[in-house]
């Protein structure tokens, strides 16, 4: 994993993700300075997550769509988006929930924590089915989470019955889908599939 993080980006793709991890250190001490140390927090979080597609070996695009996602999550919420327009978040849910389950999926196959689904008779449905129990388990956190937030931190947090309920129901759909493309989310770059060759 190290070596993946300290290698020099081979491509474009690469250098786009990289680039993307170094504008979110940045934004942390943009958001600190602009919004207080409450922003810049949530910044290193989102910077911290960053890395783990390229640590876990994901294709560039996967990388990408990551980290466009997390940033574009996170300065919703410092720039009060979620509440000058309420169903931005559902979207925003919607494609989080379903990457982030991706990736707490692959972490715990990689661990050896759940069973690698090509070793299983119905891989597809097993992996559906396993992302999509773990997204709503990531919905449950957040909106515990947003409840804290709401409760100690900052009133202005939006909260909600229908407002979680919804969150909920897109955040799982979006792990369903995410799931249900594991195979891509899992595959090998392009790169490296051609750079493979027969033995000599």
């Amino acid at each position: 994993m190290i070596r993946l993080l300290l290698r020099r980006p081979s491509g474009v793709a690469e250098a786009t993700a990289d680039a993307l991890r170094a504008l979110a250190v940045v934004g942390i001490v943009v958001a600190a300075v602009g919004w207080g140390p409450l922003s810049g927090i949530s910044l290193a979080l989102v910077a911290g997550g960053m890395l783990l597609p390229r640590m876990l070996g994901l294709r560039p695009s996967v990388d990408i769509a990551f980290g466009v996602v997390v940033l574009v999550a996170v300065w919703s919420s410092v720039l009060g988006i979620y509440v000058s327009t309420r169903w931005w978040d559902l979207p925003v849910h919607f494609v989080t929930n379903g990457l982030c389950a991706a990736l707490l999926y692959i972490v715990l196959v990689q661990f050896g924590v759940l069973a690698d689904a090509s070793t299983l008779p119905r891989p597809m449905l097993s992996t559906a089915v396993i992302t999509t129990a773990l997204g709503l388990a990531l919905g449950v956190i957040w909106e515990v989470f947003e409840w804290y937030g709401h409760t100690f931190l900052d009133p202005e947090i939006f909260v909600g019955y229908d407002d979680s309920i919804g969150d909920l129901v897109w955040g799982g759909a979006g792990a369903l889908l995410a799931g249900c493309s594991m195979t891509y989310l899992t595959g090998p770059p392009p790169r490296a599939t051609a750079e493979v060759g027969p033995a000599d």
